[in-house]
C-alpha cells in the first residue's frame, strides 16, 4: 500500500468529480465537520473572562483535540486496509474530499471568467468568495491582484500540503494537516477573540506549511517560462510578505507571470500597507490570471507525476 499512490487516486478523483453539490448537500463536507467541532470549542472555550494564560491553554487543547478527532480515525481506517493496490484504492477514495484541485481552479477561473469580459461587478463579487478583504472598490488590476495570490497561496494550502502530508503520513496524515489549517483559518487570526486561543494553531499552521509553501514556489518556478528568474524572484522577495510562508509561492507567480503581487489591501475596518512582491513589475490584468490558470495546471500536473513516480518506485 502506497501512501503516494493514494494521493495520485486521491487527485484524479477530484480532478474528475470535484465534490458534488448533491453529496454536499446531504452530508456536508469533512472541513465543514471539522469547523463544526472547531466552533462548538470556541463557544465554549474561548471566554471573555478568562485571562490571557488560560484562552492559551484552551487554545492549546483545542488544537489537540480537533487534529486528534481528524487523524484518528484515519489512523484506524488505514489500520484496516488492506496491504495491495485494493488499498491503495480504497485510502485514495477515503483522501479524495481533502483535496481541493478542482475547486481551487473553478473558483478562479469564476474570476476570470467577468474579468475578461469587462464584468468587474460580477468579477469583484467572485473574488469575493476566495478573499479576505473588501472588493467593493477593486479596480481590474486589484481583482486580478486578489485573484492571484489566493491561487497561489491557496494551491499550497489547499493541494500541495495535504498531498504532501498525505504522502509522507497517509490518511491521518492529510487529515491532521486539514484539521490545522482549518483551525488556522477560523480562529489562528490577531483579533480580541482569537489573539490568545488561536495562538497555538497559528503557530502550528505556519510550521507545517514550511516545506510545502516553498515547494510550491519551487513547482510553479520550475514550470514556467523562466525558471531561473522564478527562483531569483522567490529568493528575493519572499520574506517581504506577512506571512512566512505565502511569499514563497506568491513570489514565484509574479515572476512567471511577470506582474507585481501583495501590496496595500483594503480590509473591512483596516488598510494593509504591504510592500509589494516583484515591485518593479506592471500590474496584473485579466490575460494575465487566465495564464495564471494555466501555470496552475502545469505546476499540478507535475506534482501528480511526481507522486506517480513515487508510488511507481515504491
Amino acid at each position: 500500500m502506497s501512501f503516494a499512490g493514494m494521493m495520485v487516486v486521491a487527485m484524479l478523483l477530484d480532478l474528475a468529480l470535484g465534490w458534488p453539490t448533491p453529496l454536499y448537500a446531504r452530508i456536508g463536507h469533512p472541513v465543514t465537520w471539522i469547523g463544526a467541532l472547531i466552533r462548538w470549542l470556541d463557544v465554549r472555550f474561548n471566554l471573555d473572562a478568562d485571562t490571557p494564560t488560560a484562552r492559551r491553554i484552551a487554545g492549546v487543547a483545542t488544537l489537540i483535540l480537533v487534529t486528534a478527532a481528524a487523524a484518528l480515525p484515519m489512523l484506524l481506517a488505514q489500520h484496516l486496509l488492506p496491504d495491495s493496490l485494493a488499498g491503495t484504492m480504497i485510502g485514495g477514495l477515503i483522501a479524495w474530499p481533502l483535496v481541493a484541485l478542482r475547486s481551487m481552479h473553478d473558483h478562479v477561473a469564476a474570476v476570470a471568467k467577468p474579468l475578461t469580459a469587462q464584468d468587474l461587478p460580477a468579477a469583484r463579487h467572485a473574488v469575493s468568495m476566495i478573499v479576505g478583504r473588501d472588493t467593493t472598490r477593486l479596480d481590474e488590476a486589484a481583482t486580478a491582484r486578489a485573484a492571484l495570490e489566493s491561487l497561489a497561496e491557496n494551491t499550497s494550502d489547499g493541494v500541495v500540503a495535504p498531498l504532501f502530508w498525505g504522502a509522507l503520513l497517509g490518511l491521518p496524515g492529510i487529515a491532521a494537516y486539514k484539521a490545522i489549517n482549518t483551525l488556522d483559518s477560523m480562529i489562528g487570526h490577531r483579533t480580541p477573540r482569537f489573539t490568545f486561543f488561536g495562538w497555538a494553531s497559528a503557530r502550528f499552521d505556519d510550521l507545517v506549511n514550511l516545506i510545502p509553501a516553498r515547494a510550491t514556489g519551487l513547482l510553479f518556478a520550475l514550470t514556467s517560462a523562466c525558471p531561473r528568474e522564478g527562483l531569483r524572484v522567490m529568493a528575493r522577495d519572499a520574506r517581504l510578505h506577512r506571512s512566512p510562508n505565502a511569499g514563497w509561492p506568491e513570489a514565484a507567480m509574479a515572476a512567471a507571470l511577470t506582474v507585481r503581487l501583495s501590496g496595500p489591501r483594503v480590509y473591512a475596518n483596516h488598510t494593509a500597507d504591504e510592500p509589494w512582491v516583484n515591485a518593479a513589475a506592471p500590474d496584473p490584468t485579466a490575460a494575465d490570471l487566465s495564464r495564471g490558470l494555466a501555470l496552475y495546471r502545469r505546476a499540478m500536473l507535475a506534482l501528480g507525476a511526481i507522486l506517480a513516480l513515487i508510488w511507481s518506485l515504491a
